[in-house]
């Protein structure tokens, strides 16, 4: 531990290549931000914890009437989109690694977004080396070489950089400011505009962000008011940093007219992120009878509240001009299964033929094989225009109901997707704790959202008594007993010797810890950073 600025403290030590990010002028920047607006933080993740009270005494969310006339005046729209983020049409994302921060900016993908959260496993070494891996993409002195000798580097054109800090909820806990942990948003946002702005903004772009995990709009106009104050610092023009909102939560899915006006000097677009959606439907309603949801695999885009959300956020952007990007599917390409490629590349052409015809403006991928069948099911509507804004969805009323309503009849909870939860879950927190973020497994791409969505079902079924398809009951002596079978299953999938020498046992401690708590853990990674070292 030293103490870098006063009462600024580094609680890790800090390798040579390191001290060009973390110096005493950008800890400067960070430690301001922090002081003007953690407060707020923190005050806003109170109010969340008094919104699920509300929902678990059955105040279930609706359109606000206070904020009525934001969404009813049809005068405002956000301001103009820069030229580099005009196109969205394929957006590729992934960690903050250096060698797949190369393929993805080479994927022929028209954007980037680099992760410093779900697929990103928050070890100091990933988040300090990602910031110098963001520096040298942006110079496009970026490169790598791996153990047989093959060199990686950039091609002439790359994909338009876009970065996503951790969320509100989240600490930096190797780094004191006032003796208090520092707010992970602020410190990845601080760190890349500190040290990218300007360089950007002399190459005609500028500093672009992806905002996850809202709530509110309330939480998004502490992100505006950061965004302001940073460029006041810098004396950069209001309006100079660019951010799409993520509407991956339920409540944030009430407002996104709201959250988009709270940012309209500085915010380009929303992104369905889905799987934090589902994630989130089930932590705020699971205290809820007849709330339940089946088996993760049986909630597809396709189910009639998956379908109002996405119904709503085309409309919300277009009305005010603004880019609505589709969300991840999480089929995987395989270079060595033929049979599992042609499945998984079919689920991936029918996921975004329904996001084009529903109206979005592009869509995400994990894998750079994905690029080129995202992009030509998109150019096959777009017929060379950037976007289909134009698009208004004038059609689309969608009522509070339609959002929460998640009766899905003819589905159910089985065997199979308790075993496929609690598999998955182990699977990839030993993969977290190990300092992967993003791991493929069954053939699908597995990060913290989706990762929580298995967990959050497991406790969900059994604090509720769930019935499986088979009669059989979901407590605590059945979710033991497939645990251990799970356990065993993963020592054969990875090898023993894999399983002794990595953490699957603690992984298979914090699951059982999750599921069988009586108290609903709100993030796995709230308590998991504790054990990275």
């Amino acid at each position: 531990m030293f103490e870098i600025l006063e009462s600024v403290k580094i609680l890790t030590d800090i390798k040579e290549e390191y001290a060009q990010i973390i110096t005493p002028e950008s800890m400067a920047f960070v430690a301001d931000l922090h002081r003007k607006y953690n407060s707020t933080r923190k005050g806003l993740l109170a109010n969340r914890r008094k919104i699920q009270e509300e929902i678990n005494a059955g105040k279930f969310p609706t359109f606000q009437d206070k904020t009525r006339v934001i969404r009813e005046d049809d005068s405002w729209t956000v301001n103009p989109i820069p030229f580099d983020l005009e196109d969205r049409r394929v957006e590729i994302t992934g960690p903050v690694e250096r060698k797949m921060m190369i393929n993805a900016l080479n994927s022929g993908a028209n954007v980037f977004m680099a992760d410093f959260e779900d697929s990103n496993s928050p070890t100091w070494d990933n988040n300090i080396q990602g910031q110098i891996n963001l520096i040298d993409a942006n110079n496009k002195s970026i490169s790598f070489t791996n153990e047989e000798g093959k060199v990686y580097s950039l091609n002439e054109k790359i994909a338009t950089l876009v970065v996503r800090p951790r969320g509100w909820h989240l600490v930096e806990k190797n780094v004191l400011v006032d003796e208090e942990e520092v707010s992970a948003s602020i410190f990845d946002f601080g760190l890349y505009f500190f040290h990218n702005a300007k360089k950007l903004i002399e190459k005609r772009s500028a500093p672009y962000f992806y905002l996850p995990k809202l709530e509110n709009h309330q939480e998004a106009r502490l992100w505006n008011d950061i965004f302001v104050s940073a460029q006041n610092s810098f004396k950069i023009p209001r309006g100079t940093i660019k951010a799409t909102v993520l509407i991956e939560t339920i409540l944030a899915a009430f407002e996104m007219e709201e959250i988009l006006y709270e940012l309209r000097e500085h915010a380009v677009g929303l992104n369905s992120g889905r799987w934090d959606y589902i994630f989130s439907i089930i932590k705020k309603f699971r205290n809820q009878k007849g709330f339940s949801l089946p088996d993760r695999s049986e909630i597809t885009m396709n189910v009639p509240f998956m379908r109002s959300y996405c119904d709503l956020l085309v409309k919300s952007c277009h009305k005010r001009n603004a880019h609505a990007i589709g969300g991840m599917s999480a089929f995987i390409p395989s270079r060595k299964d033929t049979n599992v490629n042609e499945t998984a590349l079919a689920k991936v052409r029918e996921d975004k033929i329904r996001e084009v015809k529903t109206g979005f403006d592009g869509t995400w991928v994990a894998h750079p094989d994905l690029v080129t069948i995202a992009r030509d099911i998109f150019d096959d509507t777009l017929k060379g225009k950037p976007h289909q804004k134009d698009q208004l969805r004038e059609d689309v009323y969608i009522s509070p109901d339609e959002l929460i309503n998640f009766n899905l009849h003819g589905k159910s909870v089985t065997e199979t997707g308790m075993r496929n939860n609690i598999n998955v879950t182990i699977q990839y927190i030993a993969n977290w704790l190990n300092g992967i973020g993003a791991v493929a497994i069954f053939n699908l791409m597995e990060d913290a959202a989706t990762a929580e969505i298995s967990r959050s079902q497991l406790w969900q079924w059994l604090h509720s008594n769930t019935t499986l398809s088979d009669g059989q009951i979901v407590n605590e002596e059945l979710f033991n007993n497939l645990l251990l079978e799970e356990v065993e299953k993963i020592k054969h999938q990875v090898t023993e010797e894999i399983f002794n020498k990595g953490r699957y046992e603690d992984a298979t401690d914090l699951l059982k810890d999750w599921v069988l708590n009586a108290d609903f853990a709100e993030f796995i990674t709230l308590r998991a950073y504790r054990m990275i070292t």
